[in-house]
């Protein structure tokens, strides 16, 4: 129909170019390996971001090339987050935690043209290099190492711009960047985002009831750049001109502790093992670490422990859970309370809010079980499915995965979970990961998060272990906290307190680490492989 709105292409191309003309002056912070820190504004930012964007067009860019990035969060990355698609260009983060194995094929399933890498990770090139197809490959100089054989340096790349380009009028649906899922089962299969979707994504973080993530903002991204857009901060950050800092590789507690405090952070998030070891910091050592107060903390990769998110309460920092996949972009719920639920009791808002939360606007969710769709009632278990503007159509040249979409254009996501009547959806497990015992089922995130309440226990995972007489009965892997000691019959008892005896895991098992995918998930297919031929005490076998 004629005489509506404008036809405005939604592009992060005009996210750089907004952020050159507002917000300049607002600083970007970034710690370097020497554990230095570099300082910068966005004026710098934008000007070699297009630099970037100059000299890959001169090098023979064409629109749609793939280009990877080998690199921790920094504000070089940063450069790469969108120079690379303001010349039309696809940025291929690769995963700097994966085998030597994987990373070679995905660089070469994807197609990727160049790669640019940080000098502190040329180990990892060498390991991959004679196994890929890179033309260029282009070396940050972080810390000043030679540079290898066939390389070139970035800065003398960005030196090459004359700062008289015009980049391509781009359209929004556009391929803009490109991830690899962490690919805990076969092969990582690839997604690739628009420059509408990390537009339209970016714009939901900044509401209220989604991250909130403001100019107002001091934003520090600890969440991998590397993986699925570090969660569409950095993106969300330069949207809004918050200021930004970045971890580098230094992202034990105390570091990040202490950058939260000398930078005054506002707003950070990671996966829940970095939040479980940032507590036991701030719990050692009271006097010295202490976070800026009110800060807001995002986690997700995994379902955030109640016992956590009330320590994070007691530290004066707001933690809140959401979740979402490399193929949502990845955020598709976020966990707030809403109007009215303040006057619940703590216990219950509490229980809201470890909760995967709501569905973010314009993200349409339904769970369904052996065909249909299962009631909005917070009992029925379904396999949730999703559509929107940010979630991914397809898999990047893998037409046989077709069976991850409905026919009438769903996304299955493989997470099994419940949905009360306020729309709150919570994770029950992923659908390989539920425990059937006697005909129940039994979910491991619910005992899991119940275990790490114990002051003990540090982390747990739960695995079901074939069984002679149930099918399977659920057996806890626990790492208990430095110092801490815990026997099999107290964590029985302490679980008797929550769930029926059935529910309670038969068997407890310690162990000085548990196995984590790339991005810090739990590997509990490693476990079950591990524990296939659990024997089973006599007593627990009847």
């Amino acid at each position: 129909m004629d005489g509506t709105m404008m036809r405005y292409p939604l592009t992060l191309s005009s996210v750089l170019e907004r952020a050159a003309a507002l917000f300049g002056k607002v600083e970007i912070v970034a710690r370097r390996p020497d554990r230095s820190l570099h300082r910068y504004c966005y004026a710098d930012f934008c000007r070699r971001a297009r630099a970037l964007a100059e000299a890959l067009h001169r090098a023979g860019l064409k629109r749609g090339d793939r280009v990877a990035t080998l690199q921790w969060n920094h504000h070089i990355h940063l450069e790469c987050y969108f120079g690379i698609p303001y010349a039309g260009g696809v940025i291929h983060t690769l995963n700097l935690r994966l085998h030597p194995d994987e990373l070679a094929f995905i660089a070469n399933h994807a197609g990727d043209r160049f790669l640019i890498v940080d000098d502190t990770l040329l180990p990892l090139l060498e390991a991959i290099r004679d196994k890929t197809r890179f033309e260029r490959i282009i070396v940050a100089p972080l810390c000043g190492e030679s540079l290898p054989r066939d390389s070139e340096s970035y800065e003398e790349l960005l030196a090459s711009a004359s700062g008289e380009y015009s980049p391509p009028q781009l359209e929004e649906n556009e391929a803009a960047a490109m991830c690899y899922t962490s690919g805990t089962t076969g092969q990582p299969k690839g997604v690739v985002y628009s420059h509408r979707a990390l537009a339209l994504h970016c714009l939901i973080l900044g509401l209220t009831d989604s991250f909130a993530i403001s100019q107002q903002d001091v934003v520090m991204p600890v969440m991998s750049m590397f993986h699925a857009n570090a969660w569409g901060v950095p993106h969300a950050a330069v949207t809004m001109g918050s200021k930004l800092v970045f971890p580098g590789r230094h992202v034990d507690a105390e570091s990040l502790l202490e950058l939260f405090a000398s930078e005054n952070v506002t707003f950070t998030g990671a996966v829940p093992t970095v939040w479980v070891a940032v507590a036991e910091c701030l719990e050692k050592n009271p006097e010295r670490w202490k976070l800026p107060r009110g800060m807001r903390i995002a986690i997700a990769g995994s379902a955030a422990p109640e016992s956590l998110v009330r320590k994070f309460d007691q530290f004066g920092a707001q933690m809140f859970q959401l979740w979402g996949l490399t193929e949502t972009t990845p955020a598709a719920t976020v966990s707030r309370l809403k109007r009215g639920m303040e006057s619940l009791p703590e216990d219950e808002k509490y229980a809201i809010r470890t909760r995967q939360g709501l569905p973010l606007p314009f993200v349409e969710m339904r769970a369904r079980s052996e065909g249909k769709e299962v009631s909005w009632d917070g009992e029925a278990l379904g396999e949730i499915e999703l559509r929107g503007p940010w979630v991914a159509g397809s898999y990047f040249q893998l037409p046989d995965s077709a069976e991850k979409w409905t026919s009438d254009g769903w996304f299955r996501t493989g997470d099994v979970v419940t949905i009360d009547p306020e729309g709150y959806v919570k994770i029950a497990d992923r659908s390989k990961d539920l425990i059937k015992s006697g005909g129940e089922w039994i979910s491991s995130v619910d005992v899991e998060n119940a275990l790490v309440a114990h002051p003990a226990v540090r982390e747990a995972a739960v695995i079901g272990v074939p069984h002679p007489k149930w099918q399977e009965r659920p057996v806890a892997v626990l790492v208990l906290k430095d110092g801490c000691t815990a026997h099999p019959q107290e964590l029985r008892r302490f679980m008797e307190e929550k769930f029926a005896r059935w529910q309670v895991p038969d068997e407890y098992i310690f162990v000085t680490e548990l196995p984590h995918s790339s991005t810090g998930k739990l590997l509990k297919k490693e476990l079950r492989e591990r524990y296939k031929d659990f024997q089973w005490s006599s007593q627990t076998a009847t």
